[in-house]
């Protein structure tokens, strides 16, 4: 497995050292809020990357952490009048329901920063028995960036002119403000803190990754997952703590996963343009269709998410569940009479070559465009031999180990995306949100699946009996509240639009 390593500049093995696994930590999120399209473009990848690997024969030990306590979850939690606790449960109950409906698997662990506060004091206590670590006049932990010669080493930046003493109190701050951070936080009127050897406080937002990695996966890591906004300063400042505190390599591999754009502008609530995943259901859109556009673009390179693009990301889906399911169901044969050899021989050379691309292409950088392009390619072909009569059994077999082995990581031939659908209904309805719901998806999911069952049943026998006009009205009624129906050889097909 080749994947660009951030620290290194450059495409490099990325392999476990030192462990049977690939030990893998990955920034999750902090639940302020629901998550949006861009943060999940990330887990997504992640998730892309995790399943290859365990594919390949590389097993893994996956943790991320969920952060619970930070700047942004007290200032909302206080404006809502609610302790952090019940505040960030919401929030972390829709996250990993969201993550479910894109596909996403959870990792081996799930790591909370409020569990890990003694291990966050340790760290700190480390960096003050070095001098590394300092404590201003309000009580708060500070880390003194001028004792680690190495910093800016990951995000590249130029901090010769670091201002000794300088100090940033916010999490989140300027993109070039390198200035001591802090560690750990002065107790404040209103806000949770934990009574600790360091005094009465709170964590800083850094300190704690750097904790609940080591605390699960040592002092030394493999691969460090997250998005490129976490470069500087968090990232930066993880490296810095953890290799102060160890003297030992954070993590040998950085995987950073870029930026979002919507209709090719940055996405922000003030454009307009700033989508949740439940705000894309209620327009109708498919969890399916969401998670295969949000990975077809390579990990590296920037993406666009436009409307187009995913209802063509919906046609993809459905192109490849109809030919799943017509290679499940055919009835093929064991041999064919008239198939001259050097079509044979072509066809499985063909099947064979999706199989090599798809896997070369997500070993390389996890080139997900070209794994995804192979497959394509080898659905055209079959689809091509099965109309011309000359796919056999042998070939379907073929054809199917390929589509498992592809769907093992892409992870889209299941259709449960109409129970993914009202269950946003549900939450729509229960957090008052109906009006944002599409009147179509409304009227369309008002119509049962067995009131569907039960009309394209009433049609095929229709056209049985040779009453084609009845036949017809049932299509007309169906298409009308929104269900297409596919006819062929293999039988009758229904899905919502």
């Amino acid at each position: 497995m080749e994947l660009f390593n951030t620290l290194g500049g450059k495409v490099e093995t990325l392999e476990p050292v030192g462990a049977p696994e690939l030990r893998m930590y990955c920034c999750g999120p902090t639940v302020y809020d629901y998550g949006h399209i861009g943060n999940f473009r990330t887990f997504l990848h992640v998730d892309v990357l995790r399943r290859f690997l365990q594919q390949i024969g590389i097993p893994v030990k996956y943790v991320m952490n969920i952060t619970d306590v930070d700047d942004k979850i007290i200032r909302n939690a206080a404006a809502a009048g609610k302790p952090i606790a019940e505040y960030t449960e919401k929030y972390e109950k829709a996250f990993f329901e969201d993550s479910d409906a894109l596909g996403i698997e959870k990792s081996e662990i799930v790591a909370h920063a409020t569990s890990a506060i003694p291990e966050m004091v340790e760290l700190i206590e480390k960096l003050a028995a070095r001098d590394i670590a300092y404590k201003a006049e309000d009580g708060s932990w500070y880390f003194r960036i001028d004792r680690f010669p190495e910093y800016g080493k990951l995000s590249r930046k130029d901090f010769e002119g670091i201002e000794d003493g300088a100090r940033v109190d916010i999490d989140e701050y300027e993109k070039d403000a390198a200035r001591d951070f802090a560690l750990w936080k002065a107790c404040k009127p209103g806000e949770q803190s934990w009574t600790t050897e360091l005094g009465c406080g709170r964590p800083g937002w850094h300190i704690e990754c750097s904790a609940m990695a080591m605390k699960f996966l040592g002092d030394s890591i493999d691969l460090h997952c997250g998005g490129e906004d976490l470069m500087f300063p968090h990232h930066e400042n993880e490296i810095a703590q953890s290799e102060s505190a160890t003297g030992k390599p954070f993590a040998r591999h950085w995987m950073h996963v870029r930026f979002l754009l919507v209709e090719g502008r940055k996405m922000s609530k003030s454009e307009g343009n700033f989508y949740t995943l439940r705000d894309l259901l209620l327009k109708g859109y498919r969890a399916s269709a969401i998670r295969f556009l949000l990975i077809s673009v390579p990990y590296r390179h920037q993406m666009n998410f436009t409307f187009e693009s995913l209802k063509e990301s919906t046609n993809a889906i459905e192109r490849l569940r109809t030919f799943h399911q017509r290679m499940l169901k055919g009835a093929w044969p064991e041999t064919v009479a008239q198939r001259p050899g050097e079509i044979a021989d072509n066809l499985t050379q063909q099947i064979g070559e999706a199989r090599l691309k798809y896997t070369e292409a997500l070993a390389n950088d996890l080139n997900t465009a070209e794994a995804r392009a192979a497959i394509f390619d080898m659905v055209r072909v079959a689809n091509s031999s099965a109309d011309a009569g000359t796919l056999t059994k042998k070939d379907v077999d073929a054809v199917l180990e390929v589509l498992n082995l592809f769907d093992g990581v892409f992870a889209v031939l299941k259709d449960n995306d109409a129970e993914i659908t009202r269950a946003a209904l549900a939450w729509a309805e229960a957090e008052g949100r109906s009006g944002e719901i599409a009147p179509e998806l409304l009227t369309n999911f008002a119509f049962t699946d067995a009131d569907i069952d039960a009309l394209v049943a009433e049609r095929t026998q229709a056209k049985k009996t040779r009453n084609f006009a009845r036949a017809d009205a049932i299509r007309n009624e169906l298409m009308a509240k929104g269900v297409l129906i596919e006819d062929s050889k293999d039988g009758v097909r229904w899905r919502r639009k």
